[in-house]
């Protein structure tokens, strides 16, 4: 393959993955897609709904989207369309927009998609895949889990069918109370006959399908796609009974055709409005799908891009806003039942949006009927599985700053909003790190008898000498902590009248920056005046070539060794006795 035939291929893995296209993939691809279809029909409605838009803009969402990600995406079995969380961030940023109509709503929508999808791209473009690695996990167990507990409350309005309403879930709970004295008996009970029968699908049906011989991925996928058997039986029930005339809510007249392709009308205060919103939509989605990706890929011995995919969920997102949906991205579910259901290329995602809008054109009529309290239903059931508690007690036995991370997180997200959440766990996360790296931990070391081995003196009967103070630097050196380090190794100096020679253990220093730099600068110099000559050992070869870069290394009173054995057998003078220090 020519060099430019494979930057091409890189951009659009299609022309990869489709010079080996055969009837075999063809065919699983084909079974995943009608498996997916039948799946994401009740769940587009439902998280439409969670976004606060008309049930026929989820399916909107997923037909253009899911053909953009097969020509842009590196992951065989990742489908794209509406998901739980991102439909609740962008309810979150609508709702304060005071919009006056619902069309202005729906447009809104389709701009935070295409600004969403704009971001990936940029990202993309500037190959920021890393981005991912920012958003450490307790930030994102955090945020998943208080926006699932905002999810489920947000739906016992429909189950319960009364007006409820709020943003956050002081507001959610105390409308639901002052709502109580309408609920509608009818809804309740379409909810429980829903509720139950999704809980017996998902915990059931896969059990009895495998004691009547059916394979046991069929089972699970048969169970995965469970909601449908709600939709359909709480269909006929609203018909047959004509509980819309008992007060049951439902979905009512969804349009039928294609749909309305073109570009949203942009607005300056609107896009400005719209821009944070837009970004932490696209870094949790990102964050979520190259998870999902990840995961479902290895399973195959698979790998994907991230840069990449950051181009592919952009260029989804994009077409959804260009055919009135809104922000899409990976969801966990459906690419699962696309992976256990035999997808074997990304086509799948094509041939499942040829599903979806054979759907949107011919089926709509028969979702009339569909009560909302089955939706809720579904999207209830989907959440709970988001829902982690237990990562407080795991991360309060394991890490005290996790801890307050993950805390953080859950309350804020709960209390003031999704953005304040997510936004406030990020920069906790980010100056926790800071804080940790900037008090370094430093090991006071000496030589194991018998061995070549250095290892703290506060936890193993080691070998020094007063003449030699070995320090094991365990993190990379920079503004943060250079100022720290400085402080540290001086004082520590002042304190041994015997001492000669000090050695930096560098082997777990992969970064020196400028300040960093200018403190070893100050401790050669400080030491020198003691008397006191500063070594370096273990000094890994990108650091020394930036060391080089200077004079600092000609300016060095010691030497750079090459071990921290060879420098200890050399500067050493005598063979010392086990011995404490206050060093940590």
């Amino acid at each position: 393959m020519s060099q430019s035939a494979a930057r091409w291929s890189k951009l659009f893995p299609i022309l990869s993955w489709g010079r080996t296209y055969n009837s075999d993939e063809l065919t699983g691809d084909i079974t995943a897609a009608v498996i997916v279809t039948i799946m994401l029909v009740p769940q587009s409605l439902a998280y439409a709904l969670l976004a606060g838009l008309p049930a026929e803009v989820g399916l909107y969402a997923s037909i253009l989207p899911l053909v953009a990600y097969a020509i842009f995406g590196t992951s065989r079995a990742l489908a794209v369309g509406p998901v739980a969380v991102a439909s609740l961030m962008t309810a979150s940023a609508l709702a304060p927009l005071g919009l006056e109509t619902l069309q202005d709503y729906i447009a809104a929508a389709a701009v935070l998609a295409v600004l969403s999808g704009l971001m990936l791209l940029a990202m993309g473009a500037l190959r920021l895949g890393v981005i991912a690695n920012f958003l450490s996990h307790p930030l994102i167990s955090g945020f998943i889990t208080a926006s699932g507990i905002l999810i489920a409350t947000s739906q016992i309005k429909h189950l319960l069918g009364i007006s409820a309403g709020g943003h956050n879930l002081i507001e959610m709970l105390h409308s639901l109370w002052l709502g109580l004295p309408e609920i509608n008996i009818p809804t309740v009970l379409v909810s429980l006959a829903a509720l139950g029968g999704l809980i017996w699908v998902r915990k059931g049906l896969a059990p009895l399908l495998q004691r009547m011989g059916v394979r046991k991925t069929h089972a699970q996928t048969a169970a995965r796609v469970g909601p449908v058997f709600a939709v359909i039986g709480t269909i006929f029930a609203a018909w047959a009974l004509d509980l819309q005339a008992l007060g049951v809510s439902v979905v009512g007249t969804v349009p039928t055709g294609l749909p309305p392709f073109g570009m949203p009308e942009f607005d300056l205060g609107l896009l400005s409005a719209l821009a944070i919103p837009a970004l932490l939509i696209s870094v949790i989605g990102y964050v979520e799908s190259v998870s999902v990706a990840q995961t479902l890929a290895a399973k195959r011995r698979q790998q994907i891009d991230p840069n990449q995919e950051l181009i592919a969920l952009g260029a989804s997102s994009v077409a959804s806003g260009f055919s009135g949906g809104f922000p899409v991205t990976g969801g966990f579910a459906r690419s699962v039942v696309n992976f256990d259901a035999g997808a074997r290329s990304p086509a799948a995602g094509a041939f499942t949006a040829v599903g979806l809008l054979f759907a949107a054109v011919y089926l709509t009529p028969f979702l009339y009927f569909l009560p909302k309290a089955t939706l809720a239903a579904t999207i209830i059931i989907a959440v709970l599985s988001l829902i982690d508690l237990s990562i407080l007690r795991r991360s309060w036995e394991y890490s005290r700053a996790d801890f307050s991370t993950v805390l953080t997180t859950i309350l804020l997200t709960l209390f003031a909003g999704v953005e304040v959440g997510v936004s406030s766990g990020l920069i906790l996360s980010l100056a926790l790190f800071i804080w940790k790296t900037s008090r370094p931990h430093v090991a006071e070391v000496g030589q194991v008898a018998g061995y070549e081995h250095f290892r703290n003196i506060l936890r193993h009967d080691v070998i020094t000498d007063p003449a030699v103070l070995s320090l094991r630097i365990d993190e990379s050196l920079y503004f943060a902590n250079a100022q720290r380090m400085e402080e540290l190794v001086v004082s520590r100096a002042v304190a041994l009248p015997e001492l000669k020679h000090v050695v930096l253990m560098c082997s777990a220093v992969n970064e020196i920056d400028l300040s960093a730099l200018e403190s070893l600068e100050a401790i050669n110099h400080r030491l020198d005046d003691m008397g006191i000559v500063l070594n370096l050992s273990e000094v890994k070869g990108p650091v020394t070539d930036r060391l080089q870069r200077g004079d600092f290394l000609d300016h060095l009173t010691g030497k750079v060794f090459l071990s921290q054995f060879e420098a200890f057998q050399e500067l050493r003078t005598n063979s010392g006795q086990a011995r404490q220090s206050d060093v940590e």
